[in-house]
């Protein structure tokens, strides 16, 4: 279940038809292309609404990307802020386990989806 906060954000950032779409037949980070970052993207704001409900470890998000809680749904429409929000929840293993656990998906996906956004890409120094 997506919490509203993130599907309103969602709706307002990609529209109804695809949000409809990527919310109730998961996400396919292996397409290329364009949906593979909407999908990333639509990832980033479920991870979102997840932080958002979560009472604990929302103002731990809010102070380590310095967002206020009225600038964060206008922040969620940039590619780097939701770059930032899987940043976080990427910092632990514990917290990527009980979101994906929360949301039914597999403990790789986020890593995946961090890759499709800005600044994602693994550097190959060899």
């Amino acid at each position: 279940m997506v919490c509203r906060f993130a599907r309103d954000c969602c709706l307002r950032h990609h529209g109804s038809k695809f949000v409809t779409k990527q919310l109730t037949t998961g996400l396919r980070l292996r397409e290329v292309g364009r949906v593979k970052v909407e999908a990333a993207e639509t990832l980033a704001l479920r991870v979102l609404g997840w932080l958002a409900g979560n009472d604990e470890l929302f103002p731990v998000f809010l102070g380590a990307t310095g967002a206020g809680i009225d600038g964060v749904a206008r922040a969620a429409q940039s590619p780097e802020f939701l770059a930032a929000v899987l940043d976080f929840l990427l910092m632990d293993d514990a917290w990527v386990m009980a979101f994906c656990d929360a949301e039914g998906l597999a403990y790789g996906l986020p890593m995946q989806a961090r890759a499709a956004l800005p600044g994602g890409q693994v550097e190959h120094w060899t």
